[in-house]
């Protein structure tokens, strides 16, 4: 399998789930200012979107959107318990944190990247972004999202909780979320993600 990345874009968050299940991957590097992978294919060859992340299955086909690939990784290794069986109300909680990570922190991010925001648009912004952090911390009752078992939506996350970083969004007020952010970046697979993409 091919995963198409961009170094800490959402495309990091399969990434780590291939990691953490210990599935192969040919990494292939997108600049998405180009829109042409590292080789000089054009990419949107690959995802008419123009975003990342893109799975080019072993068959040819391919699967755009983090929230689908993550599921379809996990659903490789089951043995890794990266997703709750299928079936179960634990799977849909999952299915729902992914949703949630996409839909009301990774979408809220967006504008921020743009660099065209007045300062007061910025700020509004990121009180939004945090609010939805406090969400989180009121949620975490545990090591992780799904409790003591690290799972795919803890991979997302933490790509949310790098670009917080990043963006000096400071969730120092958030200790469950603080000390969970510390907890999985210290994970071997997730400083292993971090190191293949130039950002250890």
């Amino acid at each position: 399998m091919k995963l198409y990345y961009t170094p800490g874009a959402c495309s990091m968050s399969p990434h780590i789930v291939a990691m953490e299940a210990g599935l192969p991957l040919d990494l292939v590097r997108v600049d998405l200012k180009t829109h042409k992978t590292a080789d000089g294919e054009d990419y949107y060859t690959i995802n008419p979107k123009g975003y990342v992340p893109a799975l080019k299955l072993d068959s040819g086909e391919v699967l755009t959107e983090g929230p689908a690939i993550v599921q379809y990784l996990a659903d490789q290794k089951p043995d890794a318990q990266l997703l709750p069986k299928e079936g179960t109300v634990a799977r849909y909680h999952a299915i729902e944190w992914l949703a949630f990570i996409n839909s009301e922190l990774h979408k809220t991010f967006s504008p921020l990247f743009g660099g065209q925001l007045s300062n007061d648009a910025q700020k509004a912004t990121k009180e939004k972004i945090f609010k939805r952090f406090e969400y989180v911390e009121s949620r975490l009752s545990g090591d992780y999202l799904m409790g003591s078992q690290f799972t795919a939506p803890d991979a997302y996350l933490f790509v949310m909780l790098n670009w917080a970083r990043a963006m000096q969004i400071d969730i120092s007020g958030l200790p469950k979320l603080t000390a969970y952010f510390a907890r999985v970046a210290a994970r071997p697979q997730v400083q292993a993600t971090l190191k293949m993409e130039g950002l250890a």
